[in-house]
């Protein structure tokens, strides 16, 4: 009954690899028919640094479609308190890494990045997804097309399925975690269909299940890391403010002597 789960990046990254997986997914998230996403073209998931001590960007799958339109995609399974920046410095750096040296901003392209989140980054609200364009902060008027930000987020699924469709059946399906919720949903659509297929086939490949094991075990070994450092850190704080506390109760006390005419030799002595 083993099967692989998207949710674990190496597994995205394979799906990924699939023309008609690829296809059916980004036309979700752009909100058109399939049969207009004419081709997707993987790209290197390096962003070469503009001077030597810049620093590199690793995403996880990077896409030109047919128009010259680039999306990047990351499947972040751990919540980390810079993900915005980010974020931020990836689109920049795909954005800039367009232009050679020379050549005419005309050349620039839509570029999109897609953020797939098995944590809440909003906690403000239950809304599972959006997408974030440049606007007028006044009127909400949208200034360019060229740059957009798509957050997943999969931890906000309804735990019901309510009659899905488009990107939120895909993000469904990202969630899953057994057969039996593969098998509902590829049953419904054939670009899912395809990539339920996938997992099934990886998840026979014996290499490729222990690249998939290696990588589960690393995000549970760097979770575990993060939270024994966090009850280290908390331990520390209650020491510290416990010391803190006797301090400001010893201020208090001298204080008080000083005020009745006690001397500092006295206080010492005390």
């Amino acid at each position: 009954d083993f099967i692989m789960l998207p949710t674990v990046d190496f597994c995205f990254k394979e799906l990924m690899q699939n023309a008609k997986v690829r296809q059916g997914m980004i036309a979700a998230l752009l909100g058109v028919e399939p049969e207009e996403i004419e081709e997707t073209i993987l790209l290197p998931t390096i962003l070469h640094p503009e001077y030597p001590d810049d620093k590199y960007g690793i995403l996880d799958v990077k896409v030109v479609l047919k128009n010259g339109s680039q999306m990047d995609f990351e499947m972040q399974v751990t919540a980390v308190s810079y993900w915005t920046k980010r974020i931020l410095f990836y689109l920049g750096k795909m954005y800039t890494d367009q232009l050679k040296a020379g050549e005419s901003y005309e050349k620039l392209k839509k570029c999109i990045h897609v953020g797939i989140l098995n944590f809440i980054h909003f906690p403000d609200d239950d809304r599972c997804y959006r997408k974030i364009i440049f606007c007028d902060k006044d009127t909400g008027e949208e200034y360019t097309d060229l740059l957009e930000i798509h957050v997943l987020e999969l931890k906000k699924l309804p735990e019901k399925e309510q009659n899905e469709s488009g990107i939120i059946r895909w993000m469904r399906f990202l969630g899953a975690k057994s057969r039996k919720e593969f098998e509902k949903m590829a049953k419904e659509d054939t670009y899912i269909d395809e990539a339920y297929e996938m997992l099934k086939h990886m998840s026979a490949d014996e290499k490729k299940r222990l690249e998939y094991e290696a990588r589960e075990k690393a995000i549970r070994d760097y979770n575990s890391q993060m939270l024994e450092l966090k009850e280290v850190g908390r331990k520390e704080g209650i020491a510290i403010g416990a010391e803190q506390g006797e301090q400001r109760k010893a201020a208090s006390i001298i204080t008080n002597m000083l005020r009745k005419g006690k001397n500092p030799e006295e206080i010492a002595d005390m």
